[in-house]
């Protein structure tokens, strides 16, 4: 089965570029309910994720708690502790399932390195339930 079965694309998924400001990223994940957001550059690749985390940990070590100050500091100015790692529309159903154990999402890029959405570990588990059903 090719991934792109569970392909949630781009334009239905919430993400930041590199140029917006840590308030931005904050309003578009409350907004959103995610902890965490995929982070893109102005020309679609994917650079990886924005956590709740590290938010919270960037304003504390980067700004000393001064949200004011944080708030127009451009996202590309929080360390990111750890990238979701994404696969590409050729990759294996193993490299998938084996990323979603860590991620909550699995972001996939095309082979230029251009993002194109996400896999949820929803759809993964959702999809894998529905076939031990149709076994029992």
């Amino acid at each position: 089965m090719n991934i792109l079965f569970f392909l949630t694309p781009k334009s239905e998924v919430a993400h930041i570029y590199e140029d917006d400001t840590v308030r931005q990223a904050l309003d578009k994940m409350e907004g959103f309910r995610y902890s965490t957001i995929p982070l893109l550059s102005k020309d679609g690749t994917y650079v990886g994720t924005i956590t709740e985390g590290d938010l919270l940990w960037g304003i504390r070590e980067e700004y000393q708690m001064n949200f004011k100050e944080a708030e127009n500091a451009p996202i590309a100015s929080i360390p990111r502790r750890a990238d979701y790692k994404p696969v590409t529309a050729e990759s294996k159903m193993e490299d998938m399932i084996d990323r979603s154990l860590n991620q909550n999402f699995v972001p996939v890029v095309d082979d230029r390195g251009f993002f194109i959405g996400i896999i949820t570990r929803k759809d993964i588990i959702k999809y894998c339930y529905s076939k031990l059903e149709k076994e029992n």
